[in-house]
């Protein structure tokens, strides 16, 4: 299929050939038929990818501040190559869709194929959309109406949040698209609606609907007029749908209005606000976010759970649904606001000169240009028949752009598949990486004979059931960490592993590391071992994917075990029992703040510290081991420090074992031979994490 993404390296505009994404669980597979081009925040998407480097960063200060952060910590080359890369993750651009539904996913029950939605899928020829960011269209609605419903959501919940009652007077400050849709509605709603802008071709529009507009582009004093329509009293609300950097508007927001008044912003200003103009009056000012209330909170958009109506009566998804009605019933009329309709093939008409251009609304029609259905497309050309060690990506993800695919690439790895939900990530890599296909279907990777080996890098939750998948489907398997996140799944990953006859791998790379190599000859036959081994985590918020222990598992579960695989390395041990603490309440599931004792069967005890209230300028990682009167500390793995040794330890660009966990996994697809952790080792380490959690919950050691 086709889609239109924006480069942020080159600042092109592209319409990329991708695979249709699948219909996931949760979620409505949509086949698009018009979609609307948002000019005002598209505009600053295209704008920020033309810019140059200097530009982008004065842009985004906070993101300079994380750069410096991690060059103290990490050094210089990591973090440009963590720079760079981010730069060239093309942004897919459009929100506001409309199509017709060809797939539901499990668990949705509102849809059936056949129905004409909307919803704020990109601009391409399939989306899938989570089902509480979908909503029907009514009859007699058109495409071309409909597709303005989520740009319209943010208008409503803007004027929501203004709270505004019938006669009073109400101030739209900025008519462009979310401005003049707002104007609207507050006329609906039996507001005096005064509107402002430096357009003249937009004022004059916004009156013909019998709006008192006006155009300040000769310099009036927008406060003073405001004033002057209110017979000295002032505007009862102010909506602010501007764009623009200067302070002034806030200021004249402030101005404009009448004592105790209430101003929103939607827009996109300057926000310098003085004291006294907000203090004398009383005023009170709000941010809108988006579409209304669900927005960026996972559990409602992508878990589907539903706020109760008699709690929160609009969320995003009725917000969108009153928007539908208003068109339904013509007390929004959009047809006005089509500057054009333009075919999906000739987008740069839209896209070649956003800013210059005047239009108020593009809609782009979709005639199927391409194979949009195909889930699977060849990216290069290359052949594979008769070769060893044939591998598939499972999951194109940030760790898969970030480290493994450019450490398979250098080590010449034959990399024909890779695989993501959507299919843009999937193909982004596999042009970069000169992989040969990209799919969103990866059952088409089990189903290939050529392919040898899989590398799992999805979330969490997926890994036990696609581990099992592989195996079964006669695949060597690389799962990145963790294996399981259930107790349960492993002994089911046990039972299906020695039925398999394949290899089973876990990217606990650390023991690779040539810090980690070193010390083991160092040590040599030591005894017992005492490690302490120190991650200072950071804060990651309690929203995140990772934190929920259904679909992440916790942060425990999924990053302390790298610390538990490499005590069993350097200890040559096997844990016996675990116990951990935790910084706050006791006996809760879930913690990034705590402290794993372990016992090993040779007498070996170590210490895990995951903290995450750290301070970022502090090393990430700090290893200490105990040995017959020596010490050896590692920090960062970038140096260590021996003392008691023959050696004083080594010093080198950090090294966290990725290379040499890899070049080890490709030697044996090619030659054969056992996997590179015993599998018993993988199993044991995944059993300690998930019994240290436990352990948190009854208060007392657990038995691995």
């Amino acid at each position: 299929m086709l889609q239109i993404i924006q480069d942020l390296q080159s600042g092109a505009t592209i319409l990329a050939k991708v695979p249709a994404p699948t219909v996931q669980s949760g979620q409505v597979l949509i086949k698009t038929q018009r979609s609307l081009v948002s000019l005002g925040t598209e505009r600053m998407l295209v704008e920020f990818g033309k810019a140059n480097w200097i530009d982008k960063a004065r842009q985004q200060p906070e993101k300079v501040r994380q750069v410096l952060d991690k060059v103290k910590t990490d050094g210089l080359k990591p973090t440009m190559d963590a720079v760079f890369r981010k730069l060239g993750e093309p942004l897919p651009l459009g929100y506001c869709n409309a199509g017709e539904v060809i797939g539901v996913g499990e668990g949705v029950t509102e849809f059936n194929i056949g129905d004409r939605v909307i919803s704020n899928g990109h601009h391409a020829e399939i989306v899938s959309v989570p089902k509480n960011l979908v909503a029907r269209i009514p009859d007699g609605v058109s495409y071309e109406q409909a597709a303005f419903t989520v740009i319209g959501a943010i208008a409503l919940q803007g004027i929501r949040l203004v709270n505004p009652t019938f006669g009073e007077t109400i101030v739209v400050t900025g008519l462009g698209l979310i401005g003049l849709i707002a104007a609207q509605l507050l006329q609906a709603n039996g507001c005096q609606v005064i509107g402002l802008d430096f357009d003249a071709a937009k004022v004059k529009l916004a009156q013909s609907w019998g709006i008192r507009a006006y155009c300040v582009a000769d310099g009036s004093d927008p406060a003073a007029l405001v004033m002057q329509e209110t017979g000295g009293i002032g505007a009862d609300g102010v909506l602010i749908t501007a764009s623009a950097k200067s302070n002034d508007i806030i200021s004249q927001a402030a101005k404009m209005s009448r004592k105790r008044g209430r101003i929103v912003l939607v827009g996109v200003i300057g926000l310098d606000i003085q004291r006294s103009d907000f203090f004398e009056k009383e005023l009170t000012f709000q941010v809108s976010c988006s579409y209304g209330p669900g927005r960026y909170d996972e559990s409602y958009e992508q878990k589907g759970r539903d706020y109760p109506i008699g709690y929160v009566r609009w969320t995003e998804k009725r917000n969108f649904e009153a928007v539908l009605q208003a068109l339904a019933t013509g007390r929004l009329q959009v047809e006005s606001l089509i500057t054009e309709v333009v075919d999906l093939a000739d987008y740069q008409t839209v896209y070649g000169n956003m800013s210059g251009r005047g239009a108020i609304a593009s809609i782009l029609k979709y005639s199927g240009l391409a194979a949009a259905d195909a889930t699977t497309v060849r990216v290069y050309e290359q052949h594979f028949a008769g070769q060893k060690g044939v591998i598939g990506i499972i999951g194109a993800g940030n760790f898969t752009g970030a480290v493994i695919l450019p450490t398979l690439s250098a080590l010449g790895a034959k990399l024909k598949y890779i695989a993501s939900a959507k299919g843009l990530s999937g193909t982004t890599l596999a042009k970069k990486y000169k992989v040969a296909c990209s799919t969103t279907q990866y059952q088409d990777i089990l189903n290939d004979a050529e392919v040898d080996a899989v590398i799992i890098t999805t979330r969490h939750h997926a890994h036990a059931a696609q581990v099992m998948e592989a195996l079964q489907a006669g695949k060597h398997v690389f799962v990145e960490k963790p294996l399981a996140i259930t107790a349960q799944e492993i002994e089911e990953i046990i039972s299906v592993y020695e039925k398999a006859g394949k290899t089973l791998t876990v990217g606990f790379n650390r023991r690779f590391s040539p810090f980690i190599l070193d010390a083991k000859k160092h040590l040599g036959l030591a005894g017992p071992l005492n490690i302490i081994a120190t991650m200072n985590a950071g804060h990651i918020p309690a929203q995140h994917w990772t934190q929920d222990m259904y679909s992440g598992g916790g942060r425990i579960i999924v990053e302390a075990c790298h610390y538990i695989d490499l005590m069993i390395a350097l200890t040559g041990s096997l844990v016996h029992s675990v116990v951990m603490n935790a910084l706050g309440p006791a006996m809760e599931e879930n913690t990034d703040n705590a402290s794993i004792l372990l016992r090993f069967q040779n007498g070996s005890q170590g210490v895990i510290n995951y903290f995450s209230n750290g301070s970022k300028a502090y090393s990430k990682e700090r290893i200490e081991v105990f040995s017959q009167n020596r010490t050896m500390v590692i920090d960062n793995f970038r140096k260590s420090e021996y003392f008691g040794f023959s050696s004083s330890g080594m010093k080198k660009t950090q090294d966290k074992g990725h290379r040499e966990q890899f070049r080890l996994f490709l030697q044996r697809l090619q030659g054969g031979g056992e996997a590179i952790i015993p599998f018993a080792e993988i199993i044991n380490t995944s059993r300690a994490a998930i019994a240290a959690v436990e352990s948190l919950k009854t208060g007392g050691w657990v038995t691995v």
